[in-house]
């Protein structure tokens, strides 16, 4: 899952219920956050037809709903993104009367640092970045700055994610993921190029496949990708580096354009409910923000370290923020030095 690349997509809708035609409803979602029946459950109950597209990072997302009267109504902008949705006035305020389910969530997703009251989205999914390896390597990862030990061959790889790798550098300094300091942003790209030589190459998802076959044996790797590697192989590991590491959480969000709103909160308060999130953390490995839904989950699953790390892990983790402008300018250009370097 690349989480930062633009496309642009269309969608029609028909408005309301006309005779003869069942309610429709848009959906734009990140790949691989719904189970197999999530939709046709939904279609069946609420008597609609949902068209369902999926997109690969936030930035696409974003593409695809500014290009006007795109037709989507619900969309699951990540946590950074929440911010600057609502400040370019694409966010339609959360109904809190339609979501009756809304009490499931854990108490710290009630009231997260992205949306105090809820007033913009209902978080959904989150995780977190740290380290895969192979367990046939001399020492156990621990750290960032284990990645830049010349100990592995070039079998290793990072984040083909411009906030990832930073968010890594900048960890590896003793700072924010989120820094906007042009002397910090430099050093974290001198970092960067200094490691490049190490690497075989900057992957994202695809790379899982790689790991369980051993022809990789360290990656930078989203929790939720690496719990399927860590279920494919016995010979593979997993740590929150120590120095720190980034977090994100993907929420729910209805659009102030949608022309199904009633329809898009029932559906908002439907990924609400225990089972239906249940069946989506158990098809996808994924980490969800439901607590009655992870209270039903398989002991494997309701209580993984790894989708779920304690509460001493979870101290050292940041959750990323919307960038400022000029600040995000720099990180382009310096992202687009390192892999060129």
């Amino acid at each position: 899952m690349n989480r930062r690349i633009f496309l642009m997509g269309v969608a029609g809708a028909l408005a309301g219920c006309t005779s003869g035609h069942k309610r429709r409803l848009n959906v734009l979602n990140w790949q691989n956050y719904v189970a197999d029946n999530t939709i046709p459950d939904f279609e069946r109950e609420f008597q609609c037809k949902v068209r369902y597209s999926t997109y690969g990072s936030a930035e696409e997302m974003l593409a695809r709903v500014m290009a006007g009267n795109s037709g989507w109504d619900v969309v699951f902008p990540s946590n950074s993104f929440v911010g600057p949705m609502r400040d370019l006035d694409l966010l339609q305020r959360v109904d809190h009367k339609r979501l009756t389910n809304l009490g499931n969530l854990e108490q710290h997703f009630q009231s997260p640092e992205w949306d105090p009251s809820l007033d913009w989205c209902v978080p959904y999914m989150f995780s977190a970045t740290g380290v895969i390896y192979s367990k046939k390597i001399a020492h156990p990862i621990t750290a960032w700055a284990d990645l830049w030990q010349n100990d592995y061959g070039r079998r290793v790889t990072m984040l083909d994610d411009p906030a990832e790798m930073f968010a890594a550098c900048l960890k590896r300094l003793g700072e924010s993921v989120n820094s906007s300091d042009d002397r910090l942003l430099r050093k974290a790209r001198d970092l960067a190029i200094q490691q490049k030589p190490l690497l075989r190459a900057y992957l994202n998802e695809e790379v899982r496949d790689q790991v369980v076959a051993g022809d990789v044996l360290v990656a930078q790797m989203w929790a939720q990708v690496a719990q399927g590697a860590l279920e494919a192989s016995h010979d593979l590991a997993f740590c929150f580096p120590s120095e720190g590491f980034p977090q994100y959480a993907d929420n729910t969000s209805v659009l102030r354009e949608s022309k199904h709103q009633d329809l898009a909160w029932e559906f908002v308060n439907y990924l609400l409910r225990p089972t239906v999130t249940r069946d989506t953390v158990i098809a996808w490995r994924t980490a969800t923000a439901n607590r009655a839904a992870r209270e039903i989950l398989p002991t494997e699953l309701g209580k993984n370290p790894v989708l779920y790390p304690p509460e001493d892990v979870l101290k050292r983790g940041e959750w990323f923020r919307a960038i400022p402008g000029d600040a995000q300018k720099r990180r382009d250009i310096y992202w687009t030095e390192i892999k060129s370097a």
